[in-house]
Parts: structure tokens; C-alpha cells; sequence
């Protein structure tokens, strides 16, 4: 049995600078992928809204959250995990320096707690139990579903490579953020660490058939196009 994958929901940047745009001009939203493979379903970066994303989910399979079997955020960024709480039965997954690089963040956001506000606080003190309950992702989440390891967007960001018979897949988070960004071989200006970053990029051009960006529509990789 092969890999499979769908586009859920396709994302979008709050401003792409690509386009001239310098402050917020739309809500940012991360693409939402489905990957299945035997028995698994694994959502990549939840990102709408539990009740939109339930809708969107459906429309899109005719299926139900209740059926994915696991989540993957390619970044624990916020607006990649909005859907979190419609996802309560499924095993959540992340890069393992991921997990620990916004853990050591929490921590030293908690150690300041008489600094923030109450609401702050709050934030981060959920946070704090959203993060208990991801596990490290290992270097397969099935048979032709492989961690892709992609840092520099933020500091353990890790995409997902799939393997199916004919050609390669690149699920790649912030790594490869827009098709503009692609085609132009450059990084989200966003990035923690843009040198990083753009070796990411490369290691992606290089591998990917098939690349599904952080915030837009699936695209051909430029390299097959020549």
C-alpha cells in the first residue's frame, strides 16, 4: 500500500513581501495536509479554528477529525496548531529540538512570571501543558512517511518527506514558505536563523518532486521543471 496525501486547507501569510506588503493584510494560517498510509492519518499542522477545521476536514474526505490517528506541527508556532483541541484522541508529534527548543522557551517565560501579566501567564502556563502532551517525532511515522529535519524557520522546524513508488513528496512547514518564495529560492523573512534556512530550502529543491509549502497551494519543484 502507497503513500497518500491531500490538501485540507491551503494557508496563507498575514503580509507576503513578495507582494509589496509590509503590515498584516489577512489572518495567517498554515496549509493543512492529510497524509495517509495503511491504517494511519496524520494532519499536518492543524492550523484553522477546531470548528472550521472540522468543516474543512470534512469537506475534504468526507471523514471526520475523529479519524486521524496522529498529528505532526512542522513548527510549534502558534497559528500552525489551532486545531489542537478537535484532535484530543490522535498522538501528537514534533521534531525533537523543536519540543525542547519551546520548552527551554517556556520555562524562561515561566521564571519571569511576576513580570507578566495575568493573561500572559495564563498563556504560557497552557502552553506549558499543550507541550506535555507531544512526543518526538521518530525518523519514520510509517513506512514511507519520513521525519525531514528542516531548521532555520524556527529553531527544530522539521518537515515531513514522503516516499511513494513514483515520486517524492516534501511537506515542508516554514521551510518553503510560499511558491513566490520558492520559484525566487528565498526564505520567509521570518526565519530565526535565515542562513539555516536557506540550506533547508536547498536540501528541499534537492529531494522534493512534489513540494507543499508552510502557507499556500502545492507546486512542482522548480528543479523538475527545467
Amino acid at each position: 500500500m502507497t503513500v497518500e496525501f491531500r490538501i485540507i486547507s491551503i494557508g496563507t501569510l498575514s503580509h507576503n513581501r513578495l507582494w509589496g506588503e509590509s503590515q498584516a493584510a489577512r489572518t495567517a494560517h498554515a496549509t493543512t495536509t492529510l497524509v495517509v498510509e495503511g491504517e494511519r492519518r496524520i494532519l499536518v499542522d492543524p492550523s484553522l479554528p477546531a470548528e472550521v477545521l472540522a468543516a474543512r476536514y470534512n469537506e475534504r474526505t468526507g471523514g471526520r477529525l475523529e479519524d486521524v490517528t496522529d498529528v505532526f506541527c512542522t513548527t510549534l508556532r502558534p497559528v500552525h496548531r489551532r486545531g489542537l483541541a478537535a484532535l484530543e484522541s490522535a498522538d501528537w508529534w514534533a521534531g525533537e529540538q523543536e519540543l525542547e527548543t519551546y520548552g527551554r522557551h517556556l520555562a524562561h517565560l515561566a521564571d519571569s512570571a511576576d513580570r507578566l501579566s495575568e493573561e500572559d501567564a495564563h498563556l504560557v502556563e497552557s502552553d506549558r501543558r499543550l507541550l506535555e502532551r507531544f512526543r518526538p517525532a521518530p525518523e519514520k511515522l510509517s513506512p514511507q512517511v519520513h521525519l525531514f529535519p528542516l531548521t532555520g524557520a524556527s529553531p527544530g522546524s522539521a518537515g515531513l518527506l514522503l516516499t511513494p513508488p513514483t515520486q517524492s513528496v516534501v511537506i515542508a512547514g516554514d521551510a518553503a514558505v510560499t511558491c513566490d518564495h520558492i520559484i525566487r529560492g528565498q526564505v520567509w523573512s521570518g526565519c530565526v536563523d535565515t542562513d539555516q534556512a536557506g540550506e533547508s530550502l536547498r536540501d528541499i529543491l534537492e529531494v522534493a518532486d512534489i513540494i507543499v509549502p508552510g502557507h499556500d497551494n502545492l507546486m512542482f519543484s522548480p528543479r523538475r521543471l527545467v
